[in-house]
């Protein structure tokens, strides 16, 4: 059984839909160890509503924070302190689908990050979205995690830009998994439909 960790080179990239495609292509649990804010329209619920399949099991979060922000500040908002050593994955016989909290550097207390809670044996996609300045933020977050011994690859997310996409995989030795267009809505079917392109990839 594999562990996957999707994490992006920033927030709004497209975390969750990806989330939700590899979790429907594996029929693989899924596990949002920190969510901050929308507690009512959080993430694992975002992602249950989008599979299809029922072997799936949504784990709980570890941190459920009532703040749409930074992980430590949302924390201190609610008068606690995140802890890493109490973020520890699920147990279970399935394959795992782990989605972070922004990028890899998000704070998560005055000296850990993201980073901290990727399990050691995670495969880690990255999630890329084309704008101003995302060839750095992509090419930062690879070669962080390539000096980490992680393995890695590659979703683009929204409208295709070829230059930008292009020169990612040049000088990257990450592997493309596919790209997730700039789709008018996202259903179970639409989710559905990506995970049986991106079944191969996995």
């Amino acid at each position: 059984m594999k562990t996957y960790f999707i994490t992006g080179i920033s927030t709004e990239v497209g975390k969750t839909v990806a989330s939700a495609i590899i979790t429907e292509a594996l029929k693989a649990d899924y596990w949002k160890p920190i969510q901050a804010g929308e507690l009512d329209h959080c993430d694992t619920k975002k992602v249950q509503q989008l599979i299809s399949n029922t072997k799936s099991v949504f784990h709980k979060n570890s941190y459920a924070l009532h703040t749409p922000m930074s992980p430590h500040a949302a924390a201190e908002i609610d008068g606690i302190t995140i802890e890493t050593s109490t973020i520890k994955p699920p147990k279970t016989k399935n394959n795992l689908v782990i989605e972070g909290a922004g990028g890899l550097l998000v704070p998560l207390n005055n000296t850990k990050t993201i980073l901290d809670i990727i399990p050691t044996n995670a495969e880690i996609i990255v999630v890329s979205r084309h704008y101003l300045g995302s060839i750095n933020h992509t090419l930062l977050t690879l070669n962080l995690l390539e000096q980490k011994g992680f393995k890695t690859k590659l979703i683009f997310s929204g409208n295709k830009h070829k230059t930008t996409e292009d020169i990612i995989l040049k000088m990257s030795n990450s592997e493309l998994i596919g790209s997730i267009d700039e789709e008018p809505y996202f259903d179970k079917n639409v989710i559905k439909e990506y995970a049986q392109l991106f079944i191969d990839k996995l």
